[in-house]
């Protein structure tokens, strides 16, 4: 079969066209079909296939294989046909915001600190690209800044498949070792680069280029970026995020940090008070327990660590059962300790009782309990557990 013409490589802004069809056969649920030529992009370069209509039936997948493109069909195509084709655009052009943006990024990158780009993907929500350095913030901060004026330049976008004698005099970045014809794309003089993709035809159109995130990835820097529209996107969404916060922290964007930070600070001296106040309550309900006698009370003020010191202070001074609760987040959180003795059955027995969770070391167990659950209740369960494991008296 003759390789397919790649009309995508030509002619990017190609929406609709006409083929021949030159083969079909079934694949399953779906059919493959092969062109004499086609606009469809497969897969390929970290770029994921177009999708869209060919003669009346959804094309959902396109790949490359031997030269020839196969496109994946939800219905047969009549062999030697002349078929309509329609592409999805808004994904064609999203991949094109995202491709081009990142040529222009990759390309400051090695331009400025000699990365080299060593893995890039078109994914969602953010295209994946793995750089072969470590780099700072600053580092990316004035990347990502230079590859926005590129854009603002608004210069042609150019692909060809340059002569064996104009290649050799020209240095462009590449992945890997490539023999025969490359194809290369020059993104507005940002980057020069080997690549099968379709992209934009002038860096204006990229828009805003944005780095949402960086961390270590292989002794490298793996970036999540975004181009075009979803760049805007993620920009409207931060913004109005940050509006969101600063209501909730009486503060404006570019104040947040300084309002959190103090929001913060106030929760750690809350937190503290806290801490003190149960302090002087374990005291409190240490004090009234009786020596050797089970202790149940319901603690209203008190969070899962405050129960947890209240019990066990409580417990070291009667050396008996102890069990509190209070509010929680599935409906009442308790602690509970014995002892001497493995807490842990008597935590199963609990969480059988009200639906509850929950667990720990034999020292001490804590969890939760959905099934409503009072103060009458709780102590009437810990009442008859204790009677039915009292040791016998002689």
């Amino acid at each position: 079969m003759q390789p397919t013409l790649k009309r995508y490589e030509t002619h990017p802004d190609c929406r609709r066209f006409a083929a021949r069809v030159a083969a079909c056969r079934p694949d399953g649920n779906a059919w493959q079909a092969a062109l004499d030529e086609t606009a469809f992009y497969p897969e390929g370069g970290g770029q994921p296939c177009d999708t869209g209509m060919l003669g009346g039936a959804a094309v959902t997948d396109v790949q490359l294989r031997d030269g020839v493109i196969w496109h994946t069909v939800t219905a047969p195509l009549a062999e030697g046909a002349r078929v309509e084709g329609e592409i999805d655009w808004a994904r064609r052009l999203d991949h094109m915001e995202q491709h081009t943006g990142e040529h222009i990024l990759s390309g400051t990158l090695h331009r400025l600190f000699g990365a080299e780009n060593v893995g890039f993907h078109i994914g969602s929500p953010a295209v994946r690209m793995d750089m072969s350095l470590p780099l700072t913030a600053g580092q990316l901060a004035e990347a990502e800044r230079l590859a926005n004026e590129a854009v603002r330049a608004d210069a042609p976008v150019r692909a060809w498949y340059p002569d064996p004698d104009e290649l050799a005099g020209l240095t462009y970045r590449s992945k890997k070792e490539l023999d025969g014809p490359v194809r290369l794309v020059d993104a507005g003089g940002a980057d020069l680069c080997a690549c099968c993709g379709t992209h934009l035809a002038r860096t204006g159109q990229v828009g805003l280029i944005k780095i949402l995130s960086a961390q270590h990835y292989k002794g490298g820097t793996r970036l999540a970026v975004v181009c075009g529209g979803r760049a805007q996107a993620a920009v409207a969404g931060a913004w109005a995020d940050a509006e969101a916060a600063g209501a909730l922290l009486s503060a404006g964007p570019g104040r947040l940090a300084e309002a959190a930070r103090h929001a913060l600070d106030a929760t750690a001296a809350a937190r503290q008070r806290l801490a003190a106040l149960q302090n002087t309550l374990a005291g409190a309900l240490a004090a009234s327990a009786q020596p050797g006698q089970p202790f149940v009370a319901w603690c209203d003020g008190a969070d899962a660590d405050g129960l947890r010191r209240l019990c066990l202070a409580v417990a070291g001074r009667t050396g008996a059962l102890c069990a509190l609760l209070g509010p929680g987040g599935r409906g009442t959180a308790y602690a509970l300790t014995l002892p001497g003795q493995d807490a842990r059955p008597l935590a199963r027995e609990l969480n059988a009782a009200f639906d509850g969770r929950g667990g720990g070391k034999p020292e001490l167990c804590q969890g939760s309990l959905a099934a409503p659950i009072d103060k009458d209740a709780a102590a009437a369960f810990f009442r008859r557990w204790a009677a039915d494991h009292a040791e016998p008296t002689s």
